[in-house]
């Protein structure tokens, strides 16, 4: 009785502390790859005098303010458009850019408007639905053997995992649900324990 009591407050606490645990883990992981990346470059052409620890995060943070703010400069998006052409004629590279890519799109401003951030739920036979996401509405650039007029393309991530299916159905197939896309994915992605809307995982 002991142990099973001392195994259930083990696991309890464990759960507990697994979210802050994983967070901060991604954020120490991404602070320190700034570090060394940037770190490293600063180190190298700057006096030692003038580089301190943490400033290779400071430029990492700067350059993704400066790129936002030069997005607004033609030559740079010109510049950016040559660049995304160049990664999708690579082999294999091509593959996990454009994937990284699309998803960036998919959550962006622009996505957003386009309002193809749609949370939905599939309806497969009598009581039984999965919930999903609208990528796509308008078919038109694409065979016609992928999507028809009506249609729509539903993402339906696999919860705990790395994954999913794209089914293309008609539009009355789906039924739009009251929440964000953001909320969705959390909801999806973690199997449907999510307590609420806007709820952390």
């Amino acid at each position: 009785m002991a142990m099973k009591t001392i195994n259930r407050r083990f696991i309890s606490g464990l759960l507990a502390i697994l979210p802050l645990v994983a967070t901060l883990g991604l954020l120490y992981w991404l602070v320190i790859t700034a570090e060394s990346l940037l770190g490293g470059f600063l180190r190298m052409i700057l006096p030692e005098l003038l580089y301190f620890p943490g400033l290779g995060l400071l430029a990492a943070i700067g350059l993704v303010f400066l790129v936002g703010f030069l997005l607004d400069a033609w030559l740079f998006r010109k510049l950016i458009e040559w660049a995304d052409g160049l990664m999708a004629r690579i082999p294999l590279v091509r593959s996990i850019y454009m994937g990284v890519r699309d998803f960036a799109d998919y959550f962006s401003e622009e996505g957003r408007k386009k309002n193809f951030n749609r949370a939905v739920v599939v309806h497969f036979g009598e009581g039984r639905r999965l919930m999903g996401l609208v990528t796509r509405e308008d078919f038109e650039a694409l065979p016609d053997t992928v999507g028809k007029k009506g249609d729509v393309a539903v993402y339906l991530p696999m919860s705990f995992q790395i994954g999913g299916y794209t089914l293309m159905l008609p539009s009355d197939q789906v039924e739009t649900v009251d929440m964000n896309a953001e909320d969705a994915l959390k909801y999806i992605l973690t199997g449907g324990i999510t307590r609420k809307a806007g709820d952390g995982l």
